[in-house]
């Protein structure tokens, strides 16, 4: 019995171990490691992103007139400054085609702030709109249309709150004003457009929101904690939040929603998102599509109705382009916070970011909230802990009579059985007694593993010392040292198997997991070690109440 329950937690253990690995590189875009590897997508390039069609050229809209003739001229670029962006738009069609991310460093340069739209020839990531119709012959300015920049301030100043860069297409018949409206201590940029009628007839123009990204996903390793899902996404009220993979738009397989009266759609990578949203109800449809090599884009189409000769319509967006801030992004639209995905263990990860996220707020350092938390999951568990350990400790305590008589009945199995169950019966011992509690508590600390490694709160915020971000390894390797100490001061702690390869490997085993978080995130480490120093107090002292210590 004492085999089977020691086997019964490794097993539990190697499990655990693999199906998360395995979940989380299919959360991160990767394929499974039971699924055959896919073929590597192709080399991006600047001209694709040049020349990428309007949605309306999907499906049954037709193409947007103007396009072809607007290649020709040549485009500027116009930079605009903020306390928080450093945003660059391409006067052919006002795309914003590069976007930093002042106040978050890059993972390449510290020194750097993070780039977070681009349109180089490694990277392509774009937003764009314009205008399509379904009605023949009307030509409408698009993302293709060469645009006149407005007259205005290109840098938030001191005291300003408020910042608006505007462009305006040169169209005779119908034309567009589109206005960026930037504003202090906000990832949101609200996106204005107008759209003025003087072709002498009525119009009905759709607008398009659209986000362009190429399909290279950040690369995972065995040993190195993966970035988050990368690609596009949509959320209505009815279906809620559906990722879509890269490589099911390749194959025109895409599932999700294709309208609703609401929703949004999104680009999501680890730690970041952008987001095209609409807050008012309207019809609207959704799209994705493949639009190059290595190219794809995830559109939300809206009808804006018809539009007089003379008049003027005006249509206010907003695109959030910025960190993962659970909080912040539930208070922007409904559903917005789900593109920090903690994959199965949401509705117990939820509750635990939102009491990390309480405990930062009255300490004001996240490595230390962590360990606070630890200690109320200790606490909260103490009793189902003790119960466990309690266990571990009468095991240890009849361990050397349970070797004796394993070696004095060797020869005899089916009496070394019996007489196995009749020392646990007269000492009120239960072998398996140790894995319930700790198979109840595995649902808590995977779903804190997930908020950990899902957090950008974790990203660049310091602990004590050397450890000084908390989403990055341990430059000096202390953290998953001191890992493994515990580990083994743990296992020593536990009593030993009578059998001597299980013996053996109940110290191996240790040592070889202990691998994995020399290449953890500090703060996914420090979590670990606190909970293995808890546990330790904790069963010393029991072991000592029982005198087996």
């Amino acid at each position: 019995m004492t085999d089977m329950r020691r086997t019964l937690l490794w097993v539990v253990f190697l499990v655990s171990m693999t199906l998360l690995w395995n979940n989380w590189n299919m959360h991160n875009g990767q394929p499974s490691m039971f699924a055959p590897t896919p073929a590597k997508p192709a080399a991006t390039s600047t001209a694709a992103a040049s020349g990428v069609p309007a949605p309306g050229q999907t499906g049954a809209a037709p193409t947007p007139a103007g396009a072809a003739s607007a290649v020709a001229a040549a485009s500027e670029l116009r930079t605009v400054r903020t306390d928080l962006f450093e945003a660059t738009f391409d006067t052919r069609g006002a795309d914003l085609v590069k976007l930093m991310l002042l106040k978050h460093p890059s993972d390449a340069d510290p020194k750097q702030p993070l780039v977070l739209f681009d349109r180089s020839s490694a990277r392509q990531y774009l937003a764009q709109t314009g205008l399509i119709t379904r009605q023949a012959g009307v030509s409408l300015p698009n993302h293709h249309t060469l645009l006149k920049p407005m007259a205005g301030d290109t840098q938030l100043k001191d005291g300003q709150d408020t910042l608006t860069v505007g462009f305006e297409s040169a169209d005779a018949g119908v034309k567009l004003r589109k206005s960026y409206v930037f504003k202090r201590g906000q990832y949101t940029i609200g996106v204005r457009h107008e759209v003025i009628n003087a072709s002498g007839s009525a119009v009905q123009p759709e607008l398009y929101l659209q986000l362009v990204r190429d399909g290279t996903v950040p690369p995972s390793s065995m040993f190195m904690a993966p970035t988050a899902f990368t690609g596009p996404a949509v959320y209505t009220e009815e279906k809620h939040f559906q990722k879509i993979e890269f490589t099911d738009i390749e194959k025109r397989k895409a599932e999700h929603v294709k309208s609703a009266d609401n929703g949004w759609v999104a680009m999501v990578q680890h730690y970041f998102n952008s987001a095209w949203l609409v807050p008012a109800k309207s019809q609207r449809e959704f799209r994705t599509d493949r639009i190059g090599d290595n190219l794809y884009s995830v559109a939300m189409v809206l009808p804006l109705g018809s539009i007089a000769p003379d008049a003027t319509l005006t249509h206010e967006a907003q695109l959030y382009a910025g960190p993962q801030e659970e909080n912040k992004l539930e208070a922007l639209a409904p559903g917005l916070e789900l593109v920090k995905d903690y994959g199965w263990f949401a509705v117990i990860a939820k509750p635990l970011f939102w009491l990390l996220d309480k405990l930062h707020s009255l300490i004001g350092n996240w490595g230390w909230a962590i360990v606070a938390l630890v200690v109320l999951l200790k606490i909260a568990f103490y009793w189902l802990n003790a119960s466990a350990y309690r266990s571990m400790a009468k095991m240890k305590a009849i361990n050397p009579r349970i070797m004796e008589m394993r070696e004095r009945l060797k020869d005899k199995p089916q009496q070394m059985q019996q007489e196995m169950m009749r020392i646990y019966r007269e000492e009120k011992v239960n072998p398996l007694g140790g894995c319930l509690p700790i198979l109840v508590q595995m649902p808590f600390f995977i779903a804190l593993y997930w908020v950990l490694l899902s957090s950008v709160e974790m990203r660049n915020a310091p602990w004590i010392g050397w450890i000084t971000d908390l989403s990055a390894k341990d430059p000096y390797y202390i953290l998953p040292l001191l890992m493994t100490g515990s580990t083994l001061l743990q296992t020593w702690l536990n009593p030993t198997p009578p059998d001597p390869v299980q013996a053996r490997m109940m110290w191996i085993m240790p040592l070889i997991f202990s691998v994995f978080f020399f290449f953890f995130p500090a703060g996914l480490v420090l979590y670990w070690l606190t909970n293995n120093v808890l546990g330790i107090a904790q069963q010393w002292v029991i072991n000592k109440r029982l005198g087996v210590a």
